[in-house]
């Protein structure tokens, strides 16, 4: 049995759910039928179990260490991801033209996450490279990119994003590194940024920094912020590697998982001139890096999935072996324990964790076609519905896994009892690897100003309502199945206290009022879609059972579709419901609080 992965699962949602050898049809993809996805998953699969999974517990116990000025970090972390970069999982996703293996983003996201899962704290080197290097693709110059992107989609120069600062946070606009042209085109950058993962190391030859400053004289707020490509090491014009480029490791930020990430502070332009490349255009790096914010969230709300999955996975593995208790008919203290999955408490447990890991997968993985499908939509009129559709989504696809997978990684620790809280098991190291993820890549609140803020604001409605619609052909597949018509009733409940709420809300005409529960919508919103993902995979299942002619193990799982189907729509979307009608009363509650009450 595999700890990074199911695939029986996996094959069902891409194959059986979304259908991703369609993508084959496309010339871009042309390489990728379904034996080519699966030795890809298979190399991954292979990759992690023996690289990267045998030295998580190492890594999240000998943390990165600040010693002379530098990181010291466990020789392991390097040797996994020599692995990675020798298999071009670096370049999977990329064009053939700038070097990469131009596979599908839905396999990427489905091979990263087994590593995710297998130890998301040396994989995290990997996401961000790939990341800062799907930004340098989109907007750097053809000068930068055949400089910068061949040592990168090689896994020899890794990658980073600096955008937070210490006094900033969250709030981008209120930044104060600058930027500072010099005669020779390139830009002085000096300042500080804070919490920059994968910020300073010597696994990778060198480490690209994406940085977000401030060209002096630009706009004030969040509209005179510019996006530099930052090296470590200066780079020469024919790619070797120069002098070191005055980047100084201020400290070390000590977490409470993903611990063999280093995560810095790091001074720039402190010692020396240090030197950056603008990336397109001035005045346009907050909306570049918004550009690549959806790649980005899928991949942190994925890693949130699979990070659950791994806790259901070892969880699952112990209540079948584990004997402890008796029968609740069964009176005699001679009579044998039995495993604890005889304990209905232990399935109800169980079944939350399937839940929310399964269809927060579909839905993550359901994103990751929308990319791949907009990255070759020819029609205007599909490819901004489908823009539109994964702007709505992402929100959602970051933030509720990160809240309700890390509620599975709870009921994992929960299913083994003290043992959980124990290092004997990785149960309590998942956890807080997970907790992370509710936190970057912009929090569970911030994602709620941006989809009731932004999202709906932006077109009023119209993508909400378009996907009330889809979703509501779905319930209309599924009240044809009489197994599933009371599921369908529900979901259909569900959506019409959305569109309640979300014209509500698009009404109102007192932001701090529309934004007080957007937090609230969120979550709800979030259930909505995966109960829609529920749905879907339940009326797949049904049609497999209805032809009746598959082995007894093939049945077992689509019924297992059905009965967790049904658990998500009565244990989990009446709980979106009465989250709705909060949001449809405009509430006030929170927003009425005075701060004193707090202690202030």
């Amino acid at each position: 049995m595999s700890m990074v992965v199911d695939r029986r699962e996996l094959d069902f949602v891409l194959f059986e759910l979304l259908d991703v050898g369609r993508l084959q049809a496309h010339p871009r993809y042309a390489s990728y039928d379904r034996d080519a996805m699966r030795q890809m998953l298979d190399t991954a699969q292979g990759i992690a179990e023996t690289e990267f999974l045998p030295i998580a517990a190492a890594v999240d116990a000998d943390e990165p260490r600040f010693v002379d000025g530098g990181v010291v970090l466990p020789a392991g972390i390097g040797q996994a991801l020599g692995a990675y970069a020798q298999a071009g999982f670096f370049a999977l996703p990329f064009e053939a033209e700038l070097g990469g293996l131009q596979a599908p983003w839905v396999l990427h996201t489905a091979a990263s996450g087994m590593f995710s899962c297998a130890n998301t704290a040396v994989t995290n080197y990997a996401f961000l490279t790939i990341a800062a290097a799907n930004l340098l693709s989109a907007f750097g110059s053809a000068e930068l990119k055949g400089r910068f992107l061949p040592p990168m989609l090689e896994g020899r120069w890794f990658g980073t994003m600096c955008l937070s600062e210490p006094q900033a946070g969250s709030s981008l606009g209120d930044i104060h590194t600058t930027a500072t042209p010099g005669a020779d085109g390139l830009y002085r950058i000096r300042g500080s940024k804070m919490w920059i993962s994968g910020g300073e190391h010597e696994i990778s030859e060198n480490i690209v920094h994406m940085v977000l400053a401030r060209i002096p004289g630009g706009p004030a707020g969040s509209k005179g912020i510019s996006l530099f490509l930052v090296p470590k090491r200066r780079v020469r014009a024919d790619g070797s590697i120069a002098e070191t480029n005055n980047i100084a490791l201020a400290g070390l930020n000590h977490k409470m998982g993903q611990r063999g990430t280093t995560n810095c502070l790091l001074n720039f332009g402190e010692a020396g001139e240090t030197l950056g490349y603008l990336i397109g255009e001035p005045h346009r790096g907050l909306e570049y890096m918004f550009h690549m914010m959806n790649e980005a969230r899928i991949g942190v709300g994925h890693a949130s999935v699979m990070a659950a999955l791994g806790g259901y996975l070892y969880a699952s593995d112990y209540a079948r072996t584990r004997t402890q208790g008796r029968r609740i008919d069964q009176k005699s203290p001679l009579a044998e324990p039995v495993p604890i999955i005889e304990h209905a408490d232990i399935r109800r447990m169980l079944m939350a964790q399937k839940a929310a890991v399964e269809g927060a997968q579909a839905l993550c993985l359901y994103c990751a076609t929308l990319v791949d499908e907009l990255a070759v939509a020819e029609d205007p009129e599909s490819a901004a519905w489908l823009g539109a559709l994964l702007g709505l989504l992402t929100p959602v696809v970051k933030s509720w896994p990160a809240e309700h997978c890390l509620e599975a990684n709870k009921w994992a620790m929960q299913v083994l009892g003290g043992y959980g809280y124990t290092r004997d098991y990785p149960l309590e190291r998942l956890y807080r690897d997970n907790r992370l993820n509710h936190i970057h890549e912009g929090t569970f609140g911030i994602q709620g100003i941006d989809l009731v803020g932004r999202k709906l604001g932006a077109d009023k409605g119209r993508t909400m309502r378009r996907f009330i619609g889809v979703a509501r052909e779905t319930v209309a597949a599924g009240s044809r199945i009489e197994r599933l018509a009371k599921d369908a009733a529900i979901l259909s409940e569900c959506l019409a206290a959305l569109s309640e709420a979300t014209d509500t809300l698009l009404g109102c005409s007192e932001p701090e009022v529309r934004l007080a529960n957007a937090t609230l919508y969120l979550d709800a919103f979030g259930h909505v879609v995966v109960g829609w993902m529920w749905l879907r995979q339940a009326i797949v299942a049904a049609g497999s059972l209805a032809q009746d002619d598959g082995p007894e193990a093939e049945r077992g799982f689509y019924e297992g579709k059905m009965t967790t189907c049904r658990y998500f729509g009565r244990y989990e979307l009446p709980l979106a419901i009465t989250r709705l009608r909060l949001c449809a009363a405009l509430d006030r509650t929170c927003l009425d609080a005075p701060p004193a009450m707090f202690g202030c």
